[in-house]
């Protein structure tokens, strides 16, 4: 068997991500020969991951490069290839990756037309933009989008820096991006927003107390689905959310609101893993409907 060809490396955003994935490709041997880096704080993540690699622009890292990564918010990324296809950097036979969990291929479309080879891979990790990430990358799971014909290629490059290709469709990106979201983001807000009520309660150390809650909530969650939902929703015990709604108003309409919405949905959820009546729910949703609950 022979090794993967070793190609020049060059990365477009050297933020937390694309710092990471660009020193794990020359960790197991690829060159990185240019990277971008706009703020002080990217310029300093390329020092760091990546030194004595040439900071450049973004069309000389283009140019450099037989893989160009491009590692930038979602929300730029379309434009950005548009503009660089248009300027005429784009080499045919270069392979053009991009890390966004919300697109596929199909974003790629102008770098493509002009002779690119487009990979998606998007790493399911959070990351901190220092070394220690390189650890998080061994078997991290990596949301691979390709042509038929590029997708052993894409599978090799994320299994090449130690991580575990996970096929998403084209047409199911969105949604696959959406789900992360939903799962990682929003258990942030919901961790800060529960330590921040135990302050306010007078726990002076909130992560001391929800540290082995949270973490016997999420395990069970991830192996048992709403078979490990507990509580007073998922007993159905309507007066206890209604106290619930009434003391966390006080404290902060935001987060009462968005107590009496995942109600609703935990509600419907025990519902259908059959854990919670259908009595019980109609007095419970009776409780969290807008008239019900805080007075």
């Amino acid at each position: 068997m022979t090794a993967p060809p070793r190609l020049r490396v060059g990365v477009i955003g050297t933020g937390r991500a694309g710092s990471v994935i660009g020193a794990a490709l020359h960790r197991v041997g690829h060159t990185v020969v240019a990277v971008s880096a706009v703020s002080d704080l990217s310029q300093l993540r390329a020092q760091a991951l990546l030194p004595g690699v040439p900071i450049v622009d973004i069309s000389g890292v283009a140019r450099a490069a037989d893989l160009v990564v491009v590692a930038v918010p979602d929300d730029v990324l379309p434009d950005l290839l548009q503009g660089l296809a248009h300027a005429g950097v784009v080499k045919p036979g270069q392979f053009w990756v991009h890390l966004s969990g919300r697109y596929g291929t199909d974003v790629m479309d102008p770098v493509t037309k002009a002779g690119a080879l487009p990979l998606a891979i998007h790493p399911i990790m959070t990351f901190t933009g220092t070394s220690m990430d390189l650890t998080r990358l061994e078997e991290c799971p990596f949301g691979v989008t390709a042509p038929d014909e590029l997708r052993s290629a894409a599978e090799a490059l994320v299994i090449e820096i130690g991580g575990d290709p996970i096929w998403v469709p084209e047409e199911k990106r969105a949604l696959y991006h959406a789900a992360l979201a939903f799962g990682s983001n929003y258990l942030v807000t919901l961790v800060a927003a529960s330590a921040e009520l135990l302050r306010q309660a007078g726990v002076d150390e909130p992560q001391r107390v929800l540290t082995p809650l949270l973490s016997a909530s999420l395990d069970n969650a991830l192996r048992m689905g709403d078979k490990a939902l507990t509580g007073p929703v998922a007993r159905g015990d309507a007066a206890t959310v209604a106290a619930h709604l009434e003391v966390i108003a006080d404290q902060s309409s935001t987060a009462a609101d968005a107590y009496r919405a995942l109600a609703r949905v935990t509600a419907d959820r025990s519902v259908a893993a059959g854990l919670l009546s259908t009595s019980l729910a109609e007095a419970l949703l009776d409780v969290l409907s807008t008239n019900g609950g805080v007075k």
